[in-house]
């Protein structure tokens, strides 16, 4: 028998919720693989310099991304046709996962914030290091792949060195960086335009993360209250 009264708005505001979660997912997925294929940290990622690959720790959390909106998705239809069918295993199974993705998300948050510097920080030190051998004045034979990875940064960042350069590298500066940077009174720094690129990033999967962890915590208590009020109906044994 079908639930009334409480209980069928608790059924249709979960499959609201649910259809939500599902969107969600379908956004979560889509900045992901934007994300994955933004031209300023695909062109800065794919860099290698003295057989080194620039840092990826970037596309892990991407990558998590990917597979969260995707899972997403599926949960959420779950749940959806859980609700709509009153099925009591679909919303078990369908709170097991959620419950899967709520401590997945938790987790992801807390190394996200512990390591929110680690991204800026690795693709800065490669910088450095492509820095000090393009203004080596040795001769270096790495210097010319040194000046291909930062004139890479510059053109990419719209930037010019690390804001606090040395003699060595104003003397290289107009082969260096291109000359609609130079022709700027101040040109910017690479380093504060590196921190910048990923704390914008960062700033926008946490905002999504946020709501979708809010939705899940309503999703949950529907859930729960829904497969109550299934058991508790007349003609469910």
């Amino acid at each position: 028998m079908a639930v009334a009264g409480c209980t069928k708005c608790i059924k249709y505001m979960l499959f609201f919720f649910n259809f939500i979660f599902w969107l969600a997912g379908g956004v979560i997925l889509g900045v992901a693989l934007w994300l994955r294929h933004d031209s300023q940290t695909s062109n800065l990622l794919i860099l290698q310099f003295e057989g080194q690959q620039a840092p990826g720790t970037f596309y892990i959390s991407v990558y998590i991304l990917i597979a969260v909106g995707a899972v997403m998705m599926l949960v959420g239809f779950l749940g959806c046709y859980g609700a709509i069918q009153e099925s009591q295993c679909l919303l078990g199974t369908f709170f097991f996962f959620l419950v899967i993705l709520f401590a997945c998300e938790v987790a992801a948050a807390i190394w996200g914030f512990m390591n929110r510097d680690t991204m800026s920080k690795e693709l800065i030190n490669f910088y450095d290091a492509a820095y000090i051998k393009a203004v080596d004045v040795s001769g270096s034979p790495s210097k010319d792949a040194a000046i291909s990875v930062l004139g890479a940064f510059h053109t990419t960042l719209d930037c010019c060195g690390k804001g606090d350069d040395t003699m060595l590298f104003l003397q290289v500066k107009a082969t260096i960086c291109p000359p609609r940077i130079l022709s700027s009174p101040k040109p910017k720094s690479c380093h504060s335009e590196l921190v910048s690129l990923f704390s914008e990033k960062l700033y926008l999967i946490g905002l999504a993360a946020l709501v979708v962890a809010v939705i899940m915590i309503f999703e949950m208590i529907f859930t729960m209250v829904l497969c109550c009020g299934i058991r508790n109906s007349p003609g469910v044994y």
